[in-house]
């Protein structure tokens, strides 16, 4: 029989998500429906646009709505509602779910300073612009396959190729380290997912610092 794990808080015990067993019985099962709501990053006005619900057979994915790092979906079907109080609920791809769910209930367990967790949200904001400033590819968040953490006080940088003066703040709030729930490099958040194989956007090699993020890919 397959086991439910049950994470443990101060209050009480929460569900949170399902064995491999389970997993791999999901995958055998898909859903019959993919649904999920749409945003589009444009580059002009730097902000969210054409806001839409999209719905499909499942069996009509396209390939640009499929990880090809996870296998994941933008679908909602696919994600899993993670809760560990006493952070707000998050939902994440069914597939990283057992291991996200069990490190930010270890971390929280131990008293690590998070205080928010975004998960997933379906937004192409990555990729080349259109003629109008939309980006034009998903980003990682959109398969549920990314979380922020903190977005409040680890933001996200452009003109970042070095974190300095030069850095511009695109969205969340201001990075100060060596602040309570600030993420740095040798922190303990940081270390641990990156001990289980995330990466971290504050270590993002190029232009841009996005040091609320982890991700498979760290983007």
């Amino acid at each position: 029989m397959p086991t439910i794990y049950l994470l443990f808080s101060t209050a009480f015990f929460v569900l949170v998500l399902s064995t491999p067993s389970l997993l791999d019985a999901r995958d055998r099962n898909p859903p019959s429906v993919c649904s999920y709501e749409l945003q589009v990053w444009n580059t002009q006005i730097r902000t969210s646009v054409m806001k839409k619900q999209v719905r499909h057979a499942y069996g009509e994915l396209l390939k640009s709505e499929i990880d090809p790092v996870t296998g994941c979906t933008v679908c909602s079907e696919d994600q899993v509602t993670i809760t560990v109080p006493p952070l707000s609920p998050f939902s994440v791809c069914f597939k990283l779910a057992p291991k996200i769910g069990s490190l930010i209930e270890h971390l929280v367990r131990e008293g690590e300073p998070i205080n928010t967790v975004i998960g997933y949200r379906v937004i192409r904001s990555r990729g080349p612009a259109d003629s109008a400033g939309n980006r034009t590819e998903f980003s990682n968040h959109s398969f549920g396959t990314a979380i922020d953490i903190n977005p409040e006080q680890n933001g996200l940088y452009e003109n970042c190729t070095h974190f300095g003066p030069e850095c511009r703040l695109l969205r969340g709030g201001e990075w100060r380290p060596g602040t309570p729930g600030s993420l740095e490099k040798n922190s303990d958040i940081v270390v641990l997912f990156k001990q289980k194989g995330f990466k971290w956007g504050g270590e993002i090699a190029g232009r841009q610092k996005d040091f609320m993020h982890f991700s498979m890919t760290g983007y």
